[in-house]
């Protein structure tokens, strides 16, 4: 194939990301013959180098590279500046990692090794998918993103989709870890949707019990059941002409999905002690954490409902692989504190940052926000946010790893400065210190850096530590060392 004329103003560029030369080489001669530049990265790292540097219309990426698995880096290599296809290449069958890339929005799923003809019809259909998106693509839309906050290629590869969704009236399904804030991701899709003067019904799936779920969701006649002493015209009612959000879908029994399905294709159901059926039109968003492929598998989810769930699939990434959306999140959520509270903004100081980008977040932005609400409170009429306002258990873990991180360092530099110390005996050299001076001098350097981790706060140090309080004093008056006042 030769490049079409259309394509031929500007050359395309095809990056190759694998690390095996003989691979690489052979794809760019290809890539070469076809009438196209190409570009080389031998690992992950480069490879996002080069694509924030120049336009790259197409990506070979390799699965397995030196510095990580190429399926993990799909949402930053899709999301960076030039939106690239790209076409995977994997030296085995894998049906999960297929999946996986499907999923994560590749062109193609190529195993090595492939035909040359092959190869090329990929990379072909590849590009006129790419140049007719750039062609067709829609002008942008001004979201009103109330409360969502991001700025790197995950949150923008989401915002791309909200604004899809919100064009829309098609089903859609945000999945994320508990706190990634599905539900404000669903609400912002309302809002910007043509039907954002209408209700937005909540369902929370994981709150209704099996025998309450159905009344709850198609409403009941008076004295349909005990305890029903009024009509009830059910959540689904409630939300015509507006946005039914089913959030943790996953916990819906099956027979509810079942009776659900059938109201999703007719909009039309009948309440619970009726004889007669009402409509209503709505727009389905749902929200999730679990797997619902697997809850297939296992039979627990039903494979109809989830293809009519996911028309738009939409992924919020954990806040711990977006590390730079979190000072623009901690600036919105303090200001938005000091607001609330009638009080002056407040100044943050950097390590504060430091310390909210080493910590992992395992309750995402919603744990973020509450340790943020802490240390505000904390702050009180300091006009400036430090480190030492934060919750003990954040810093304590921050401290934790910092010290396991950088007793590793430490191991390996040794290895890489002597290889060899590994294999033979250490040798002490004639005027060396003894032990008991070289364990008095590690011990010192241990706890100087212990006090500079924590901030010179001793709860910290103890926890970090394990070391009992007079244990701790009394090691710090033995090597001098002392703290700022308690």
């Amino acid at each position: 194939m030769m490049v079409d004329k259309a394509m031929s103003a500007a050359t395309p560029t095809v990056l190759v990301i694998d690390d095996d030369p003989q691979v690489s080489q052979t794809l760019q001669r290809i890539v070469a013959r076809m009438g196209l530049s190409s570009l080389r990265a031998a690992s992950l790292a480069e490879g996002r180098k080069l694509l924030s540097e120049q336009d790259v219309e197409v990506v070979f990426l390799d699965v397995r590279l030196p510095d990580g698995n190429g399926l993990d880096a799909l949402p930053a290599i899709i999301g960076s500046p030039s939106s690239p296809e790209v076409i995977i290449l994997t030296g085995q069958g894998d049906p999960d990692g297929a999946e996986l890339a499907i999923e994560g929005g590749v062109w193609d799923y190529l195993v090595k090794p492939t035909s040359i003809k092959d190869t090329m019809l990929s990379l072909e259909r590849a590009l006129k998918y790419h140049q007719q998106k750039k062609s067709c693509k829609p002008a942008p839309v001004a979201l009103n993103l109330n409360g969502v906050v991001g700025s790197g290629s995950g949150m923008r590869a989401c915002f791309d989709l909200v604004a899809q969704a919100a064009r829309s009236d098609a089903g859609a399904l945000i999945t994320g870890e508990t706190g990634t804030g599905k539900e404000l991701l669903a609400r912002t899709i309302h809002a910007n949707s043509a039907r954002a003067s209408r209700p937005f019904v909540v369902v929370d799936c994981a709150s209704l019990t099996e025998n309450l779920v159905e009344s709850a969701l198609f409403g009941h006649k008076k004295g349909a059941f005990t305890g029903a002493d009024r009509d009830s015209i059910g959540l689904i009612r409630t939300a015509d002409g507006g946005t039914l959000f089913l959030d943790e879908v996953g916990e819906l029994p099956l027979t509810i999905q079942k009776a659900f399905l059938r109201v999703l294709q007719e909009k039309r159901f009948r309440p619970l002690g009726d004889v007669h059926e009402t409509t209503s039109d709505f727009r389905l968003l749902a929200a999730t954490n679990r797997n619902l492929a697997a809850m297939v598998e296992q039979g627990s989810f039903r494979s109809d409902l989830l293809f009519r769930l996911k028309t738009i699939l939409i992924t919020i990434p954990p806040l711990r692989e977006r590390p730079e959306d979190i000072k623009p999140l901690a600036m919105y959520h303090v200001n938005r504190l000091c607001d609330r509270y009638g009080v002056p903004n407040k100044g943050f100081d950097p390590e504060l940052f430091d310390y909210l980008r080493a910590y992992s977040w395992p309750g995402n932005v919603r744990e973020l926000f509450n340790v943020l609400e802490m240390a505000f409170v904390s702050s009180g009429e300091s006009k400036v946010l430090y480190a030492m306002h934060l919750p003990n258990e954040v810093r304590i873990a921050v401290t934790r790893a910092s010290l396991h991180k950088g007793t590793r360092t430490a191991q390996n530099d040794l290895a890489q400065q002597a290889p060899a110390a590994a294999l033979t005996p250490p040798t002490v050299e004639s005027g060396s210190m003894t032990l008991r001076e070289y364990k008095t001098s590690m011990e010192k350097d241990y706890l100087e850096k212990l006090s500079a981790t924590c901030g010179n706060d001793v709860d910290a140090m103890l926890s970090a530590s394990g070391l009992s309080k007079s244990h701790l004093y009394s090691l710090l008056k033995k090597h001098s060392i002392a703290l700022k006042a308690e």
